[in-house]
């Protein structure tokens, strides 16, 4: 009985934390699918984009059905060890072993996409570069996307401010002009101006942030599936337990 009663205060536990990292890992997707200023959101509109950067476009899905997963999961294990089910204990098992399986090969691609990321964003420069100047400043959402996007991130343009020459953002300005986030000094963002500032693109920054990404979601995934490898084991001692009662 003692051993039986420390075995669901570890499923509680370990449960609980799982139960939590699906919270946090929803909350994650949801913010990254609201988000319009995300540079994410900036990719999900470019037009034959290869297929690697879909996927990538489409990470606030997989994040939000991931936490959903885990949160349902988290929850069905504390009922499990609770009312003594074999059938929910079981049930438990295999869909955290298919959950393990499935993170192990999301890390797989995660480390793989890494190094081809650069390579990648710098084939669709020019389909980037050729949709700013031809819509930045004339479609409503596009400019709002790019707006949000080098303000939230500090850069200007995919490579640098050269990239609105010719937009229709220029097209009833006397002077070339460029939006402010392209001018770190100055309010009035001439081409001067501009090329002072030197702020980098919008390309270098994105970079950097999957770069960053990565190493953090393989910390997250290392943790998780340290979490759910320890349930899994509990869940089946606890199993073969009350088997034997």
């Amino acid at each position: 009985m003692c051993c039986s009663g420390f075995l669901k205060i570890m499923m509680f536990i370990f449960n609980g934390a799982i139960f939590l990292a699906g919270v946090a890992i929803l909350a994650v997707g949801v913010w990254v699918k609201v988000d319009s200023g995300s540079l994410l959101g900036v990719l999900d509109n470019i037009k034959d984009a290869p297929a690697e950067l879909g996927q990538l476009a489409n990470v606030a899905y997989l994040l939000m059905g991931v936490g959903g997963v885990l949160l349902i999961m988290g929850f069905l294990g504390c009922c499990g060890a609770m009312k003594e089910s074999r059938c929910m204990l079981m049930l438990f098992f295999i869909i955290i072993l298919i959950i393990f399986i499935a993170e192990v090969a999301g890390c797989v691609v995660v480390l793989v996409f890494q190094p081809l990321a650069k390579e990648v964003l710098e084939d669709l420069s020019e389909k980037i570069v050729a949709s700013i100047k031809k819509d930045y400043g004339k479609d409503e959402s596009l400019t709002s996307l790019w707006n949000g996007t080098m303000e939230q991130f500090k850069c200007c343009g995919y490579r640098n401010y050269t990239d609105f020459d010719g937009s229709p953002f220029q097209g009833n300005r006397t002077n070339s002009m460029y939006p402010p986030t392209c001018c770190s000094k100055t309010e009035i963002c001439a081409a001067a101006a501009a090329e002072n500032s030197n702020v980098i693109g919008c390309f270098t920054m994105l970079l950097i942030l999957i770069e960053d990404n990565a190493v953090i979601i393989g910390a997250v995934g290392l943790g998780i599936a340290a979490l759910e490898i320890a349930a899994m084991v509990v869940s089946m001692v606890l199993y073969q337990q009350i088997g034997n009662k």
